[in-house]
């Protein structure tokens, strides 16, 4: 697994002033750390009680967070970057990073400039770890059949809510300190995000213990039964109309999808890595003749193996140059604030859609085509990752709103990425 962490990650820097290099250096550190024992830790399937560990003691959760919250914090195209790294060694940090990061933005996104401020310095200053979703791009693909439609009430009683339901979430449902959370209030109907203690005695948590890939990302099952949400933890209404809120306070989920298009990537170009340095062991260990070709080996062999590889590189490669420029669009949107006009917001909506499209299908191609030129331990965890991750739906409804949005533009009809 030595090479697998040193695989290429998401280009570019982000504006965000000084610890920009320090981050980096430290996100490279833990997926270093992280690739040594992944067989291991895949197998076993267990909470991630100590890869959460090690997230914390790293600090990384606490890296998108303003420059001068805690005098080091970096902006999300380098967030993006750490949270590629990550996945590249372990897809399912990758996920939990990376959902955390997304969501430690809600305030921005919902809240006041003040309150949004006071929020994250509280997360980074106790160095939360975030977990859950609003709306259904954060928490329908975590569903079982079961828990399909189910929703959460809050209560008014007093100056705060009851919170009652249950929902299940995709990461951290035993490591979280938080959960940023969408309910509708039963006097009103109108939605709220709040924050949630997940460890109050009426949360009752039920990890999942039998996923097909991305099994340490700890995804499992609360209930709430009358859960207390003070006036404090209310973090703003959510933004589930998008006729009726700024183009800004729309970005969280499309900031969500990029997020987990960068692990998808992350975890293929792992895979690629992983692949590459069985093939190079393989062949020291093998007796070469005097043209350099194994002798055991049929004419021609050789050259199918580099043309395979050849054919897996250049996908990821192709992936990784829209995944990189849909970055730096959301970058640019994210920065815009309140000004991000409905065409700008359509416009980076369109290249997320594209990077996540083209990330499935090239990441998959990947999983599958590492499994053909290598038989080793633990090589299929890519695949299952790789296919948790992309299993949303069918890609048919984004492409014809791509092309709705190529021919039209804005003025295209509401499209399935927002």
């Amino acid at each position: 697994m030595s090479g697998a962490a040193e695989a290429g990650a998401a280009g570019g820097t982000d504006d965000a002033a000084g610890g920009t290099g320090i981050w980096q250096r430290v996100a490279q550190d833990l997926a270093d750390d992280l690739a040594v024992d992944a067989i291991d830790r895949d197998r076993a399937g267990k909470p991630p009680y100590d890869e959460v560990a090690r997230l914390r003691d790293s600090g990384l959760t606490a890296a998108l967070v303003p420059p001068g919250a805690r005098g080091a914090g970096t902006g999300w195209r380098d967030a993006c970057d750490i949270v590629r790294r990550i996945a590249v060694a372990d897809g399912s940090m990758g996920e939990l990073l990376g959902r955390h990061y997304v969501l430690s933005w809600t305030a921005r996104f919902l809240a006041e400039p003040g309150r949004a401020a006071d929020l994250e310095s509280r997360a980074a200053h106790e160095q939360w770890l975030l977990a859950g979703g609003t709306g259904p791009d954060g928490t329908d693909e975590a569903r079982h059949p079961g828990d399909r439609g189910a929703g959460l009430t809050l209560t008014r009683t007093g100056d705060g809510y009851r919170l009652n339901g249950r929902r299940a979430l995709p990461t951290a449902v035993d490591t979280a300190d938080r959960l940023v959370l969408d309910a509708v209030r039963v006097s009103g109907g109108d939605a709220l995000v709040v924050l949630v203690d997940p460890h109050h005695p009426g949360a009752g948590r039920t990890p999942v213990t039998d996923r097909l890939g991305q099994r340490l990302t700890g995804a499992g099952t609360v209930v709430f039964e009358d859960v207390p949400v003070g006036p404090s933890d209310v973090i703003g209404a959510a933004a589930h109309d998008e006729d009726a809120v700024a183009p800004s306070a729309t970005l969280a989920p499309l900031a969500l999808r990029l997020m987990l298009a960068q692990v998808v990537l992350g975890v293929a170009e792992g895979a690629l890595a992983e692949a590459r340095d069985l093939a190079r062991a393989a062949s020291h260990a093998r007796p070469v003749n005097g043209t350099g070709l194994c002798p055991d080996l049929p004419p021609g062999a050789d050259a199918d193996v580099l043309f395979a590889f050849g054919e897996l590189a250049l996908a990821v490669h192709s992936a990784s140059a829209v995944v990189d420029r849909a970055t730096a669009a959301m970058a640019r949107s994210l920065d815009a604030g309140p000004e991000l006009d409905t065409e700008r917001r359509a416009d980076t909506a369109a290249l997320v859609a594209a990077a996540e499209t083209v990330t499935a299908r090239s990441a998959l191609r990947a999983g599958e085509g590492v499994l053909e030129l290598a038989d080793a331990e633990g090589l299929d965890r890519f695949w299952r990752n790789i296919r948790v991750l992309t299993g949303r739906g069918p890609a048919a409804p984004l492409l014809r709103s791509l092309g709705d949005h190529f021919l039209h533009g804005a003025r295209a009809s509401a499209a399935p990425w927002s």
